[in-house]
């Protein structure tokens, strides 16, 4: 029988949001941030660490998406099924496990979640070039594991720049609120939604 663990497991395809989750542990001291080695990651393997935090126990499950690559299919379709087969909480109780599932979406990229700690902007960015031009004008940012490193921390990296959790946040919020307005399925960031779950399970 599966031991119920009342902590967030959070799942990044990739070691951009491995990194910057990892940032962030003295704000959210409830997270488990998996796997424990960043690497790039299709929705294949993103199904088996949801069905692996599925065995092991864990409460809640968020699972971090860059919507960049997923416009098309085949990702689209597969991307749908996945959401799809974790629409509802997994329910064993034989085994002790009740997990939620819950998808986060970025587009294009966690990148932009970042730039939202400086400002906000509804543009329609055509690659990640263009996007991370923009947040370069707030400070310098390189998409590599090297500079994650030498950085000492993505989170605390851009608050010494000037730019503020809590306004990513709200400018991720506002940007959902646009695009449901709008109808438009471009530059916005579930994240900010993410976080305040985060502080709710905290409670």
């Amino acid at each position: 029988m599966a031991k119920q663990r009342n902590t967030i497991l959070v799942l990044g395809e990739g070691p951009t949001e491995f990194y910057y989750l990892k940032s962030l542990s003295d704000v959210y001291k409830g997270l488990t941030i998996k796997p424990d080695y960043p690497k790039h990651t299709n929705l294949q393997e993103l199904d088996a660490k949801i069905e692996e935090g599925v065995r092991m126990g864990y409460r809640y499950i968020f699972c971090v998406i860059d919507m960049d690559n997923k416009g098309k299919d085949p990702a689209r379709s597969q991307y749908l099924k996945l959401k799809r087969k974790y629409s509802k909480p997994v329910n064993k109780p034989r085994l002790g496990i009740y997990s939620e599932v819950f998808f986060f979406e970025t587009h294009l990229c966690t990148e932009l979640f970042f730039l939202y700690y400086f400002a906000y902007t509804s543009r329609s960015y055509n690659d990640q070039d263009s996007l991370l031009k923009d947040l370069n004008s707030y400070c310098e940012y390189i998409k590599t594991e090297d500079f994650f490193k030498k950085c000492k921390g993505l989170h605390s990296y851009m608050e010494r720049h000037g730019g503020k959790l809590v306004q990513a946040i709200e400018n991720s919020n506002r940007s959902l609120v646009e695009k449901e307005k709008d109808n438009r399925n471009y530059t916005y960031s579930e994240l900010g939604k993410m976080f305040e779950q985060f502080e709710n399970i905290e409670k």
